[in-house]
């Protein structure tokens, strides 16, 4: 196929060559560099495709269990660890955030709830005080900035993307309702048992198999305005996180930031997703009754970040914040530049898509087609 670099590699089940086909497309249209989608089907693996080079140079080969930086997709693994406290009883989505961590409370921030937070109703989604990098090896100090902010809006009274405190305020909540930190107690309860390529704290042994972030040709999509509510969640708090080649290093993986430095592979993503609706290796993650309620709908309408329209449940992106092709009912999270991971309890599905070239203006575009491929195998409309 014109564009291809090298063979795709992998398998598809019978009925699921569309998948396949749409992979190539995407391929074949010079989107990627490297990638990967899996896909589980009642617990077992329909979908195993990759392709490409871990770098731009085109000298390192992905392999079936690359893992790569996804972004934002870091928070459907976050939402899964804080639901699974709610579940067993250890938190309730209306326990407010200050009586776990009292210093939250300030600014007027008493009433807002774990609900809040993982809704993106909590008004803090810019952290106006000075954080560096130390601080997010160490947590303590991202922590105390974010238990300082101000709210942007009154608390619970509309939805804004917590691009990045979302993670910090759930992360501590993890933490102090656990003893053990995010990163950890993903790694214990979920990684570990389901035994997945997927880390939120990247070790230093793993940063050899990653795969290389390439980024966007040209200026990048965003608000071009410094003081914009937009660019400060975007790139804060302290200019630390526009979308460069620092998502390469370690000091920007291996510290927890339980909202958007992941590193994953698509099978630990889809993975995951399918442990989320039925038994994968014996282990569901979620019961029926926590998957509900985590996609049912607490905000929707326009985002006070985005200025667009969004769709959140209980720490999940809902359709079409979710994917444009992605049908109603699953849930699950995009992550910047084009990763993908969702769930369907319908289909007892788990979707997983990775790629190490990053479209960030047309973030969806190569994700949809397989979503919609995917679908159309499934004899149902996406």
């Amino acid at each position: 196929m014109p564009g291809m670099v090298g063979p795709i590699l992998g398998s598809v089940a019978r009925g699921f060559e569309g998948v396949a086909d749409a992979f190539a497309g995407n391929v074949a249209a010079g989107r990627e560099v490297g990638a990967a989608c899996c896909v589980y089907l009642d617990g077992e693996v329909v979908v195993d495709l990759w392709y490409g080079d871990r770098s731009e140079v085109g000298s390192i080969p992905w392999f079936a269990d690359t893992p790569v930086p996804v972004f934002s997709l870091t928070k459907g693994a976050t939402a899964i660890c804080v639901l699974q406290l709610i579940e067993n009883g250890t938190l309730g989505v209306d326990t407010p955030v200050r009586d776990l961590w009292p210093e939250f409370g300030a600014e007027g921030k008493s009433h807002i709830t774990v609900g809040s937070v993982m809704s993106h109703r909590a008004g803090i989604p810019a952290i106006d005080r000075a954080v560096t990098l130390r601080d997010l090896a160490e947590w303590s100090g991202v922590a105390a900035a974010v238990a300082a902010q101000r709210p942007e809006w009154p608390p619970n009274s509309a939805h804004g993307y917590h691009a990045r405190s979302w993670g910090w305020v759930l992360g501590e909540v993890i933490r102090r309702t656990t003893g053990i930190s995010p990163g950890t107690y993903f790694a214990q309860r979920i990684a570990a048992p389901l035994d997945l390529d997927f880390w939120i704290g990247l070790p230093l042994e793993v940063l050899p198999r990653v795969a290389t972030l390439v980024m966007p040709d040209g200026p990048l999509p965003g608000s071009v305005e410094p003081a914009s509510l937009e660019h400060r969640v975007s790139t804060g708090p302290s200019g630390l996180f526009a979308y460069d080649d620092r998502w390469n290093r370690l000091d920007y993986l291996a510290p927890e930031v339980p909202s958007s430095n992941g590193v994953a592979s698509a099978r630990a993503v889809a993975r995951m997703y399918a442990a989320t609706v039925g038994e994968v290796a014996g282990l569901r993650l979620l019961t029926p009754e926590t998957v509900d309620l985590g996609r049912t709908v607490r905000s929707d309408g326009l985002d006070r970040v985005t200025l667009l329209p969004s769709t959140f449940g209980l720490g999940f992106a809902l359709p079409p914040t979710l994917n444009p092709q992605a049908p109603a009912g699953t849930f699950g999270h995009p992550g910047a530049g084009g990763s993908l991971g969702f769930a369907d309890p319908a289909a007892k599905l788990g979707f997983g898509y990775v790629t190490n070239r990053l479209e960030l203006s047309t973030q969806h575009v190569r994700a949809a087609a397989l979503v919609g491929a995917l679908y159309a195998a499934l004899g149902r409309p996406a």
